[in-house]
């Protein structure tokens, strides 16, 4: 099992590996497949914009939306693929936690610069479990694409 972190990405296609990542509060885990390829990549998104801490997003791209996703996208164009239709993306997280006035919204507007990211290189996500007032835990199998979700309380559910 490979554990991604705050502000880190895995990409795999090893048979039998499971990505995971802990406590998506605010962040927001993004999930691409490339069902052709069988690979899967993971990245635990924390902030919506690089710009705040340019030389944090040159040692952990993955920890700014608009780092991450270009990112993604060329590791995913260097194994072969060429075409969105080719990925299937899945998001998870950016709840409101700790911010029960909506003060700071982290964790909406990381969902709301994702997707717009996303479209911007003319993708978007088939699923999404954002929003919300709680945390997720989120394991992905490299095999099949498989998505599960978790939560104190709440249980398991697939994604």
């Amino acid at each position: 099992m490979i554990i991604v972190g705050i502000g880190e990405y895995h990409i795999s296609n090893k048979p039998g590996e499971v990505i995971k990542t802990m406590a998506l509060g605010s962040c927001v885990g993004i999930m691409i497949y490339a069902p052709k390829l069988k690979t899967a990549a993971m990245a635990h998104v924390a902030l919506p914009d690089s710009s705040i801490g340019a030389d944090k997003a040159k040692i952990l791209p993955a920890y700014f939306a608009d780092s991450a996703i270009p990112l993604l996208v060329k590791e995913y164009q260097k194994l072969g693929v060429s075409r969105p239709s080719e990925l299937i993306i899945k998001l998870a997280g950016g709840a409101s936690i700790m911010d029960p006035n909506g003060t700071f919204n982290i964790g909406k507007r990381n969902v709301l610069a994702i997707r717009k990211i996303l479209w911007k290189h003319r993708l978007g996500a088939r699923r999404e479990d954002v929003g919300k007032d709680f945390s997720r835990t989120v394991t992905m199998e490299v095999d099949t694409g498989r998505i599960v979700i978790s939560s104190p309380g709440k249980g398991k559910w697939e994604l």
